[in-house]
């Protein structure tokens, strides 16, 4: 059964569908009065049912709530270098499926890619409307946020407000280091913020390095090979997927 994100409420019991969402029901699925779909409506999943079908909008009545977890136990944000391509939007794409709960582009030394300020809010928003149809295609109650690309400083700051903080790096990879990916999952407590950076092709300088581990971030490995900027993070998600939804 499709899911959308519920932007719009008449009532407590009555919703409104209209802009993209109402084309794709409309035109797209083909529903009519009467047939069903999931809304989420402030995090909460509830089946609807169509009850009106006008030029522009459609009005649905809630039938009943729905219980469910989709949800990781833990908010991990994925902060990537900007890499080359549709490299990032794969991640986005990906990583919602995955269950990330933010993404934060930002700029490193050795990306390639430079987003001026027109092509960042176009850009932006192409990449918020992909984590949107990726969380609905994954039946998930939060749409991860996306903000614009940060500058590494500024990444810095946000960091601040993170209560884990990992940076993966190749050179821990080349020295065999495999336990600090581990020791945090297993420190982690639900409800708890994790952030994790990721380089972009080049790879983290080593100012950058040095000064995310002024900051408390622990440089950690990813197994013993060498992945690709947008290989990494979800690399990252299933361990954290199965360390503490399938083991705990």
């Amino acid at each position: 059964m499709q899911r959308y994100f519920i932007q719009e409420m008449i009532d407590e019991d009555t919703v409104t569908v209209s802009g993209d969402d109402f084309h794709h029901m409309t035109r797209v699925m083909r529903m009519e009065t009467g047939d069903r779909f999931y809304g989420v409506v402030n995090t909460k999943t509830a089946l609807i049912e169509i009850d009106d079908i006008l030029e522009q909008t459609l009005r649905g009545r809630i039938v009943d709530w729905v219980d469910e977890t989709k949800e990781l136990p833990i908010q991990v944000s994925i902060a990537n270098g900007l890499p080359k391509g549709d490299k990032l939007e794969w991640v986005i794409q990906k990583g919602t499926e995955l269950g990330a709960h933010a993404f934060i582009p930002f700029m490193a030394t050795r990306s390639i890619v430079k987003w001026d300020a027109k092509k960042a809010a176009k850009k932006t928003e192409r990449l918020r409307k992909i984590a949107k149809e990726a969380a609905e295609q994954s039946h998930r109650t939060v749409i991860p946020q996306i903000d614009d690309p940060v500058t590494f400083n500024r990444l810095l700051q946000l960091a601040e407000d993170y209560d884990h903080k990992l940076v993966a790096y190749e050179e821990e990879a080349k020295q065999g280091e495999s336990l600090r990916l581990v020791e945090t999952l297993k420190e982690i407590k639900q409800g708890e913020k994790l952030l994790i950076v990721f380089g972009p092709e080049g790879g983290l300088d080593e100012k950058e390095i040095e000064g995310l581990i002024a900051q408390g971030f622990r440089t950690c490995s990813l197994g013993p090979r060498i992945l690709r900027t947008e290989t990494a993070p979800m690399y990252a998600l299933s361990a954290i997927s199965y360390q503490l939804e399938l083991v705990r």
